[in-house]
């Protein structure tokens, strides 16, 4: 059999090629904990300005997810770099008028109102604006809660537990697998939530359920 090297004695490893271990700076994880404090920062901002204009809305998406599992085990959050809220089609104009008000700016962007923070804001770091008791895409399995389904936790009003967990088997994308894994692993999903979510959806949890890497 032939030698993996042609020098029988040479290390196969002394011919990779760069390090295979890379230095960085303290700075580097100060900027990561400032990443994260900016987008709370915007969360709190956006809810706020809601608030004071007096528009019903509940926190979805991945910070629903995240003050949910905190509530089971902190050191499971992850962390998510948008914001989804969730409002009444008819207070979308108010909306605007409140979120502008506070430095956001709107657009329509792939089939979302998302809000950018500033002029020079991303849309991976939007606020993501959808619609209660909507589809968010024309082919959902199921609309989007209503308003009636919140609670208040951590200050905030999130989205009832059942309908969040509805709302991540609807979009089904990757990152909501990986939200729906994030709350089985800390027990807020068993085999019991499968009588309270649709039943045209509970094929796809009970494949996460037995196959949490699928």
């Amino acid at each position: 059999m032939a030698a993996a090297s042609d020098k029988p004695n040479e290390n196969p490893w002394a011919r990779m090629p760069g390090p295979s271990v890379v230095t960085f700076g303290f700075d580097v994880l100060d900027r990561v904990e400032q990443a994260v404090a900016m987008v709370k920062e915007r969360l709190k901002r956006a809810v706020a300005a809601l608030d004071a204009a007096g528009i019903p809305h509940a926190v979805v998406g991945g910070h629903a997810v995240a003050a949910w599992v905190a509530r089971i085990d902190p050191a499971a959050v992850r962390t998510t770099v948008d914001v989804d809220l969730l409002i009444g089609r008819a207070d979308l104009p108010r909306a605007i008028v409140a979120l502008e008000s506070v430095g956001f700016v709107h657009s329509f962007t792939f089939g979302i109102n998302i809000f950018v923070d500033g002029p020079q804001g991303k849309a991976r770091e939007a606020v993501h604006i959808l619609f209660a008791g909507e589809p968010v895409k024309p082919a959902d399995l199921a609309a989007a809660p209503d308003l009636a389904a919140a609670q208040t936790l951590d200050g905030y009003r999130i989205v009832e537990l059942d309908r969040l967990i509805t709302m991540k088997l609807t979009a089904y994308r990757d990152k909501d697998r990986t939200h729906l894994r994030d709350m089985i692993d800390v027990g807020l999903i068993d085999a019991s939530t499968l009588d309270r979510v649709p039943a045209e959806l509970r094929p796809r949890l009970e494949q996460l359920l037995a196959n949490p890497e699928s």
